[in-house]
């Protein structure tokens, strides 16, 4: 299912950057860390007819992946910004190529292709959701639930969410916080849906260990292992009966046909800016589809810029499970854009005004910002 019209090309006169320092209204615990404020980048992309916005959803520090908040800072305005600028006239579908001679930095690169999608397709009255394929006006809401201090802390918290009407549960595991855990959300919640994500935290020696998740019943296991670990994953694929689901390890749409043929995954998570872009994440989804490999929209704690792009990629017909598209209000008490996302009955709506459906709240977005550039032409 390919884009059926590429977006408009547009007239580059700049790129604004910015970091924001988001508190979030809870720490967000994983296997490897705690936050407690969101630093990201917002991009702005200004045009001769307009602008549009994106998200690098790059960390402050390399741990969650190699690249982070300095270093993408650092290789957008030295060298992928002027590389753009120096084409003059780009449309969306060629940034990919254009930003190919510099190796990696997925995260920094899909951020500005974001932008310049939201200028095209604000200049031509068109949604990102229908740019991409969306088939769906909401989509199904999960959340994601941090390390708590103890199981009886991770039901109580679970128990809020299922309150506020989320329709799938997924808790973060390491070593040591595994079985007892899940155990206890699930003795505490019965059949609801259920997935675990180790971020990367297990080696094969833990293959018992995981196995023993087995018995929970669970829609998925996410990135138990190393992501360079792919013929590791085939091999602990083989020893569960949980579907064993890849997150860091697809960092585009070969090494998701890569880990489909080697039997490492059944179920992939796709992250935008990841796989280096939303033209790219919709090509692994039609790869996946075509390989009858379930999708689901993972997320990375975006404000709300990159939430309104993740949920028009999540309502393509491959996303058939529920992702992590939630309610602003789950991360943050203040979101950046004049209408966050909220949660109606379980699911979250699919913008539909030109782009991506969102306008930037300037005060709240001036209040976060802690540093700022502009790099012209």
């Amino acid at each position: 299912m390919p884009i059926a019209r590429p977006a408009a090309s547009v007239a580059l006169e700049g790129f604004e950057l910015r970091v924001l320092h988001l508190p979030l209204v809870s720490p967000f615990t994983t296997s490897f860390g705690t936050e407690t404020v969101r630093e990201v980048i917002v991009v702005r992309a200004m045009t001769a007819d307009g602008e549009g916005w994106g998200e690098i959803v790059t960390q402050d520090a390399p741990l969650y992946s190699s690249e982070y908040t300095q270093g993408a800072w650092d290789v957008a305005t030295r060298f992928l910004i002027p590389a753009l600028l120096r084409r003059g006239t780009v449309a969306p579908h060629e940034v990919a190529g254009i930003l190919e001679p510099f190796i990696g930095h997925r995260m920094a690169k899909a951020g500005l292709e974001l932008a310049l999608l939201d200028a095209a397709l604000r200049l031509e009255g068109r949604s990102l959701g229908d740019h991409l394929g969306a088939v769906r006006d909401r989509v199904p809401s999960g959340v994601s639930v941090g390390i708590q201090r103890d199981p009886a802390a991770l039901v109580e918290t679970v128990r809020g969410y299922l309150d506020e009407g989320y329709v799938r549960i997924k808790i973060k595991i390491k070593p040591g916080r595994d079985v007892d855990d899940t155990a206890a959300v699930r003795d505490a919640f019965g059949g609801i849906p259920l997935q675990v994500d180790a971020n990367s935290a297990y080696t094969l020696a833990d293959a018992g260990t995981l196995a023993e998740l087995d018995r929970f019943d669970l829609l998925l296991i996410e990135q138990p292992l190393q992501e360079d670990d792919i013929v590791d994953h085939a091999t602990l694929a083989k020893q569960l009966r949980t579907p064993v689901c890849l997150d860091e390890s697809i960092v585009s749409a070969k090494a998701a046909a890569d880990a489909i043929a080697l039997g490492s995954a059944s179920v992939i998570n796709i992250k935008a800016g990841r796989v280096g872009g939303y033209l790219e994440a919709v090509r692994v989804h039609d790869l996946c589809r075509d390989a009858s490999v379930p999708v689901w929209c993972g997320g990375m704690l975006e404000t709300g810029i990159g939430r309104a792009a993740n949920a028009a990629l999540a309502a393509l017909p491959g996303f058939t499970l529920p992702g992590d598209v939630s309610a602003s209000s789950r991360f943050y008490r203040r979101d950046i854009v004049t209408e966050p996302a909220v949660l109606e009955d379980g699911h979250v709506r699919v913008p539909t005004g030109p782009g991506l459906g969102v306008e930037i709240d300037p005060v709240a977005l001036d209040e976060v910002t802690v540093e700022k550039v502009v790099v012209r032409s």
